[in-house]
């Protein structure tokens, strides 16, 4: 497996595992909603009101690492642009970045790679950067050196 398939085997991984888990919590919310019905036959749903926030935010994270999903399905491993794009691995004087998901430090083969969306601050600057290209990020130059 190349680098870029590891890179982006650890996207799924982390994203998987957060679908999982927004899962989970979403089950355990609706059961406990069901079993204050069940209980709480004079109507009052006091308890609820918050069960139903809680139900209604993990909604929304499992929403998230959907879209998170449907985003790393758009990446082909084997692809090398000339440019800074989805899927993209950049090496800078400063880090190395993996054009992908919002998923943060991803160390493999002790190196240690950022895993970032091309919505975020810094991917926005190096969208459809090339080599030897220069931005500014933090009050500090940042020069790409390789995209593979």
């Amino acid at each position: 497996m190349n680098l870029k398939e590891q890179l982006l085997q650890a996207c799924y991984s982390y994203v998987n595992k957060r679908i999982a888990s927004y899962k989970d919590e979403l089950e355990t919310i609706k059961e406990s909603i069901e079993s204050n019905d069940k209980s709480n036959d004079e109507g009052d749903d006091s308890g609820n009101g918050k069960l139903y926030n809680d139900l209604e935010l993990n909604a929304q994270y499992l929403s998230d690492a959907t879209k998170m999903l449907d985003t790393l399905k758009l990446i082909n491993s084997k692809t090398v642009n000339t440019h800074v794009a989805l899927g993209s691995l950049v090496r800078t004087t400063s880090n190395n970045y993996y054009i992908s998901i919002s998923v943060g430090k991803i160390e493999i083969d002790n190196e240690i790679y950022f895993g970032i969306s091309l919505l975020s601050p810094i991917g926005q600057l190096l969208k459809n950067k090339t080599v030897g290209e220069s931005i500014i990020f933090n009050n500090t130059t940042i020069t790409i050196t390789e995209i593979i």
